[in-house]
């Protein structure tokens, strides 16, 4: 998708300079109405007028499926395409520059991390990995709670190993750690599948548009204690065009609070 012809804005500088940075592992790829009436409809079109929620014949919704019916679903890629268009559309006419630009499209994925972490604590824990039978004693018992990690690392991982998998059906290509700064960590994803639909034109080289991924991993990592700011940030090379780096910077506290438990021996 290009941008809507005569809409241009000005260059901004690049939000992030690259960080000496050490490698720490990589990943081989494979992605109503309120209140009560006491009036009664007397006919068909005031009943319609009065209600248009639509219940299915078993009367149950959305929220009455098991959490792992939609475990190996997958989502059209022109389906996804056409909806996250529209996204960066909508953004697109109604901010001054690509700061804002990509704050809005981080603000649109931050709220989707914080529910995509109580789903993966939730498959990940023995009463979602087991059979919806086994699962509903389980829960009904009080075993088998999800655990938030508590470490970086283990936090890292299932960024890249249990995330990435469950958006993208692949893990992320490789996670680093900035030689210069500890809080910092780069989860580098060399084909991003937001990127991949979208044109961006010369005048915006500097936005990358898979901001809405780096609002999703700050969402996880707020969720789970670990306040950052994740910014995704491009580093085409000439094997890999799309190449996307998210740096994610850990607040003070969470460092502080890290050396703490490493001083426990808490893994």
């Amino acid at each position: 998708m290009s941008a809507p012809p005569g809409l241009t804005m000005p260059s901004y500088p690049p939000s992030h300079t690259a960080s000496p940075s050490r490698h720490i592992s990589t990943y081989s790829t494979s992605s109503t109405t309120f209140g009560t009436s006491t009036s009664t409809p007397t006919s068909a079109a005031g009943a319609s007028a009065t209600s248009t929620l639509r219940y299915p014949s078993t009367r149950k919704t959305i929220y009455d499926r098991n959490l792992n019916r939609s475990r190996n679903a997958e989502l059209s890629r022109a389906s996804f395409a056409y909806l996250f268009m529209e996204m960066v559309s909508y953004a697109h006419r109604r901010v001054k520059g690509i700061q804002d630009f990509e704050r809005r499209l981080n603000e649109q994925g931050y709220p989707l991390g914080l529910k995509l972490l109580d789903l993966l604590l939730y498959r990940t824990s023995p009463a979602g990995s087991s059979s919806s039978s086994s699962s509903t004693s389980s829960s009904t018992s009080g075993g088998g709670a999800a655990s938030r990690p508590l470490r970086l690392l283990p936090l890292l991982t299932l960024l890249t190993t249990k995330l990435y998998p469950l958006l993208f059906s692949r893990p992320a290509d490789s996670l680093e750690q900035s030689t210069t700064n500890p809080g910092e960590y780069m989860i580098i994803d060399n084909t991003p599948l937001t990127n991949q639909y979208i044109s961006v034109p010369k005048e915006m080289s500097q936005l990358s548009v898979a901001a809405y991924v780096a609002g999703i991993i700050e969402g996880v990592c707020d969720g789970a204690g670990f306040e950052c700011k994740a910014s995704a940030h491009n580093t085409a090379t000439d094997v890999w065009p799309n190449r996307t780096v998210f740096l994610i910077k850990f607040e003070d506290a969470v460092l502080e609070r890290e050396k703490e438990l490493e001083r426990q021996g808490i893994k």
